[in-house]
């Protein structure tokens, strides 16, 4: 078997995954508009989601959660709430002045953190890591396989949303924010509220 076309396959996937608009997007490029390391960081949470929702898919066991039902529901339930209780917060906060919003951040830590526990929450990642992985990487793969594979969802997260969060940091971006920011925040919010919204009605 040709292995190297595999991750060539998987690299394309996963490129076309991260690549699309969603909850990490939102998170990343909010967070480094308002400070580029803590975007940043966020980013590595991403990241580090990424490589954990691969590790589960590559011991074969992101196939088996995403076919038990309550697993998939309480995935669901926290990745709703998640979502829902950032957006509130973010449409709460909208009208602050920027300067007082970059005290929420503490740390690049609760950064990260924020990054990885937004993609952990997030049923689909079950979905699509249990049948993306049981799709192209075989049973019996050497461990190298398995290790690249791993190696590739990271590097290719950490990436993108890295790049996404020097852009989103840039002076222009930030002082688009400055002059819009209510409005830029609250949108924000709203679409991580209807993100997680979707999540509850979605079965």
């Amino acid at each position: 078997m040709d292995y190297l076309s595999t991750l060539g396959m998987l690299a394309g996937v996963l490129l076309l995954s991260v690549a699309s608009p969603g909850p990490n997007f939102v998170i990343v490029t909010s967070t480094a508009a308002i400070s580029r390391r803590a975007g940043i960081a966020t980013g590595i949470g991403l990241a580090a989601a990424s490589g954990t929702w691969a590790l589960i898919a590559i011991a074969g066991l992101g196939l088996l959660l995403s076919h038990v039902t309550w697993i998939q529901a309480a995935l669901r339930f926290a990745g709703a709430g998640y979502l829902i209780w950032l957006g509130i917060k973010m449409i709460i906060t909208a009208h602050r002045p920027l300067r007082d919003q970059d005290k929420t951040i503490t740390s690049d830590w609760s950064a990260a953190k924020k990054g990885y526990l937004v993609s952990m929450t997030n049923p689909k990642a079950v979905a699509f890591y249990g049948s993306v992985f049981a799709l192209l990487i075989p049973t019996h793969a050497p461990i190298w396989l398995g290790v690249a594979a791993v190696g590739l969802a990271v590097s290719i997260s950490c990436g993108w949303y890295c790049v996404m969060a020097l852009v989103a940091s840039h002076p222009a971006f930030r002082l688009t924010l400055v002059r819009r920011k209510a409005v830029l925040d609250s949108t924000a919010g709203v679409v991580l509220v209807v993100l997680g919204s979707r999540l509850l009605v979605t079965r």
